[in-house]
């Protein structure tokens, strides 16, 4: 299969590697209950951390970009390492603002507000197109399974990208049309494309929670195979010179 001008060859191949290689995966209740990620992430409260880094300076012009692939903390951990990328907010977002104004983790986990937990994104597009982010974004997640990723199940785990403005919403659409054409996945993608309404950044306690918990169980189930995936992705060499990995 040839995808050219628009996805790397050695990324299809990570793309392709993901249907067939699973991360290992903790206990959790069914539905749309509490998973011991979410008991454990009470216990470690701490501040709201956004950094700037990856070579961005201080006075860059930069844009936003919003994605949501299941648990923000897998979300977070993947583009905080991605070269460009400014800083990066979990948050809820696309819910029912109506019935629930203020959207909270607890509301949120009961999977009946219709918000989706996601990832708010601050970069340099002089540093990482968002086309780039589009291609972190599917190579890092399962876009083909409905309302789930691994064992997180229900609406708040959905596949979505939510576009800042019409040219994100083309480019996304055009991507997973892409995707789909060229059966990346042997699967259709579910990725839902919709417009942003307002994004609600998550409690202090859920931010940059990889770098500051490694060792939580579910941290170390899920997040290890989704920054070996993106190893595959291939940035500027201008980027990665002022970019050092993040530990």
């Amino acid at each position: 299969m040839k995808v050219s001008q628009w996805l790397a060859a050695s990324t299809v191949l990570g793309l392709l590697a993901m249907a067939t290689t699973a991360p290992a995966q903790t206990s959790k209740p069914g539905g749309t209950q509490r998973s011991a990620r979410a008991a454990n992430s009470q216990k470690q409260p701490a501040e709201v951390a956004v950094d700037d880094f990856n070579g961005v300076s201080a006075t860059a012009k930069t844009e936003k970009a919003t994605f949501g692939g299941g648990c923000f903390w897998c979300v977070e951990a993947v583009f905080e390492r991605v070269p460009g990328v400014k800083a990066a907010v979990s948050g809820y977002a696309a819910g029912d603002r109506e019935n629930f104004p203020i959207p909270t983790y607890e509301l949120v986990c009961s999977g009946e507000t219709g918000y989706a937990e996601v990832l708010q994104v601050e970069y340099d597009p002089k540093a990482v197109t968002y086309e780039k982010l589009l291609e972190v974004f599917f190579t890092c997640h399962d876009p083909t399974t409905l309302n789930r990723q691994g064992p997180d199940r229900g609406t708040q785990y959905r596949s979505i990208i939510l576009a800042h403005d019409q040219t994100q919403a083309k480019l996304a659409t055009q991507f997973i049309e892409r995707l789909n054409a060229n059966q990346v996945f042997g699967a259709p993608v579910v990725t839902q494309v919709a417009p942003l309404d307002k994004f609600f950044p998550a409690e202090a306690y859920h931010q940059d929670y990889y770098r500051k918990h490694p060792n939580a169980p579910y941290c170390q189930a899920m997040i290890p195979a989704k920054l070996e995936k993106l190893k595959h992705v291939e940035f500027p060499a201008a980027a990665d010179s002022k970019a050092p990995a993040k530990p």
